[in-house]
């Protein structure tokens, strides 16, 4: 089984519509061991709804914590500590596109990581950018750690507005591939999703 995990360089960077499109180019199950923010909604719904191909599944979480917040802290809130043995992976044969939550160091408890998860399962890497101030520093901080740890990076997402002086110093200094851009778009949606999954299709192998 094919494991690929999809972190970001922080926050709200694009995670949920890069899941989307690979789970759509491949075909894949998708999976979200730690969900903070339930409460409001879940980024499985988002993604069932944004899927049109009929081989994909959707895997429940280990973890379903209603505050939207670090995993570590919402688990506290609701008297629970996230337990890394306790997350399994989904019964399934499939390629299975596993979404983090937040950025790699994002705190599951007191001694691991979001992005431990990806280690534990020996999961191939995509790493989402967006162009904001101070993003070359975290792309590259980022990078610099997943190799320095022995990560195996699939490639590197960008989502936004192209800003060609700042991808250029990340690629050339990551020695990436470039898996794709997710352009501004006025609404995701299902044909929006479709269309990105075909342009990256062939840069998934």
């Amino acid at each position: 089984m094919r494991k690929i995990f999809v972190t970001g360089i922080g926050t709200d960077v694009g995670k949920t519509v890069v899941s989307a499109v690979l789970a759509e180019a491949l075909k894949a199950d998708y999976w979200k061991p730690v969900q903070t923010g339930s409460f409001f909604s879940t980024d499985t719904a988002q993604i069932q709804k944004l899927i049109t191909n009929t081989e994909s599944k959707f895997h429940p979480e280990s973890y379903l914590l209603k505050q939207y917040m670090s995993p570590h802290a919402a688990a506290e809130l609701e008297g629970i500590e996230i337990d890394l043995e306790q997350i399994k992976l989904p019964d399934t044969k499939n390629t299975l596109i596993v979404e983090g939550a937040g950025g790699l160091l994002v705190p599951l408890n007191k001694k691991d990581f979001v992005i431990d998860i990806a280690k534990k399962f020996d999961m191939e890497v995509v790493l989402v950018i967006q162009n904001y101030l101070g993003s070359i520093n975290h792309s590259l901080l980022s990078i610099d750690w997943l190799k320095s740890k022995g990560y195996n990076i699939l490639g590197i997402v960008i989502n936004g507005p192209a800003h060609k002086l700042s991808e250029d110093i990340i690629l050339n200094y990551a020695n990436l591939k470039s898996l794709g851009r997710i352009n501004k778009e006025g609404e995701i949606n299902q044909e929006v999703i479709a269309r990105y999954a075909t342009e990256f299709a062939g840069n998934l192998v």
